[in-house]
């Protein structure tokens, strides 16, 4: 607490998700009054989050946890939490790739990395997942830049590049990258690929299921058959892949693959899990691109073969560029992603009583 009733917080955009950035130190230490507080920061539970700072949105709707690391190896902890909309529940059973493209620069102005002059390494040690990931921050003179000239797809501007390289990612929350033991499951006379290489995704091909592959977020939202059926396969398959009951879990995420239509990989639609993604996130488009290179699954059979290890996973609003290597085993050996992230705003929040 920095001020009577108010929190030191950052807002930060990274990727194609926007969230509060905060120190630990500044929290709870008790999980549960943490989360009451971020609730009552964030606005939920309410459909608008009209009394809070939340963007209404899932993808709006998140708080990065960072600080300083006791492990030698690692600069800094993240602790990812996904605040719900429209309901009083905070889930830190997944990572989130996007808010880690701006965990380096908040944890360098926060003075808990030192800032080199040019690019400055931070190694970040994903909480959730106990992986961990180097993100490669733009500092020129010292200092956090987050201008630039790299675009992303979902995102309207451009800002400078944060490169992001995984390690140890394969079965995040699962425990094994394909935490069934199959490439293929059938599920509700779907095939489907359980797989998780950083975030657990259920891959599946969208004409298995009445759609093509390609209509909007807002299409396929609106399709209440579609959506009662894809929330019954997630459901068994959050308890084949070790997750048990997920009803009231953001995870397994779904992913809808179809051949590609602009030059890519494959053409994505992403649940996350009950709203179609704009776009996709960064250790979801990691999976799934990972689902691609794996001979036999959904995702393998409709993609175009890239050239080298950069898969472009095509989505609603785009494309994202993931990189995944993948041995003769099917064992992952590296993945990376190239992100943005800008700072919003730095100050004092200030939660409802």
């Amino acid at each position: 607490m920095t001020r009577p009733g108010g929190l030191r917080c950052m807002l930060m955009r990274g990727g194609t998700s926007k969230g509060a950035y905060f120190l630990a130190e500044d929290l709870p230490v008790d999980p549960g009054e943490r989360d009451d507080l971020l609730l009552r920061v964030m606005g939920s539970p309410d459909e608008r989050q009209i009394d809070g700072i939340g963007g209404a949105h899932p993808l709006t709707s998140k708080v990065a946890v960072v600080s300083r690391s006791e492990k030698s190896d690692v600069d800094v902890d993240y602790l990812f939490l996904q605040i719900a909309v429209d309901q009083p529940a905070v889930s830190d059973r997944q990572n989130c790739g996007n808010l880690l493209a701006g965990v380096g620069g908040f944890a360098i102005e926060r003075g808990l990395v030192p800032a080199q002059d040019g690019r400055t390494p931070v190694r970040i040690r994903m909480v959730n997942s106990e992986s961990a990931a180097t993100a490669l921050v733009p500092t020129p003179g010292g200092i956090v830049d987050y201008d630039g000239d790299v675009a992303i797809s979902g995102v309207p501007n451009t800002a400078g590049p944060v490169v992001l390289d995984f390690e140890d990612t394969a079965g995040s929350a699962c425990g094994a990258l394909l935490p069934t033991g199959s490439v293929v499951d059938v599920i509700d006379d779907v095939p489907v690929t359980c797989i998780d290489n950083g975030m657990p995704v259920v891959v599946l091909p969208a004409a298995a299921l009445g759609v093509t592959g390609y209509e909007t977020p807002a299409e396929l939202e609106a399709n209440s058959e579609f959506r009662e059926r894809l929330e019954k396969i997630r459901l068994r398959a959050g308890e084949i892949m070790g997750l048990g009951d997920v009803s009231d879990t953001s995870v397994p995420k779904m992913s809808l693959v179809a051949a590609a239509r602009d030059g890519g990989t494959v053409a994505t639609r992403t649940f996350i899990p009950h709203r179609c993604h704009a776009s996709i996130g960064v250790l979801g488009a990691v999976t799934v691109a990972t689902a691609c290179a794996l001979p036999g699954s959904p995702a393998h059979e409709v993609a175009i073969p890239p050239e080298g290890a950069r898969f472009r996973m095509e989505h609603p609003t785009g494309h994202l560029d993931v990189e995944v290597e993948v041995d003769e085993t099917g064992a992952v050996r590296r993945s990376g992603v190239v992100r943005t992230a800008r700072k919003l705003f730095d100050g004092v929040v200030f939660p409802r009583s």
